[in-house]
């Protein structure tokens, strides 16, 4: 299954740490799924991510962040994404656009929205989640 990957607000949980568990989560997912950066740090050609990283986690996690795959979109986010295919896509907050074309191609529920403010811990419950059964987790955040 494709993973798309933001980082701010998901893996970094402010501009000074990483999120709780966020190298546990980096790791099981390059090991276990097709993952690709979906983050304004690498869009319009541009991929900042590594460099950006580097001052926030280790080498052995460095090696798996250096694994993830970049996408190129120019204005929304789901203009890289693969809708042919399965996917989950790790965000804290898409805009109303995204959202509308996630429900046109009838994968709103592919969208996981983190909000790490409310639970530090998510990546935790994502990573249990999945080590039971990854379809567990669509149900993890449902449409208000």
């Amino acid at each position: 299954m494709k993973a798309y990957l933001d980082i701010d607000g998901v893996i970094l949980a402010n501009d000074k740490q990483i999120a709780n568990y966020a190298d546990e989560f980096i790791k099981y997912l390059v090991e276990n799924h097709d993952v690709y950066w979906l983050t304004t740090h690498c869009h319009s050609g541009e991929n900042y991510t590594v460099k950006l990283l580097s001052q926030f986690f280790g080498q052995e996690t460095m090696e798996y962040i250096k694994k993830i795959k970049p996408t190129d979109w120019q204005t929304w986010k789901t203009e890289a994404i693969d809708f042919s295919s399965d996917f989950l896509w790790f965000d804290d907050q898409v805009f109303e656009e995204e959202i509308r074309v996630l429900e046109l191609n009838n994968k709103y529920n592919s969208w996981i929205q983190l909000d790490l403010s409310k639970d530090p811990n998510q990546l935790k419950y994502l990573l249990d989640t999945w080590l039971d059964d990854t379809p567990v987790v669509r149900g993890f955040r449902s449409k208000d």
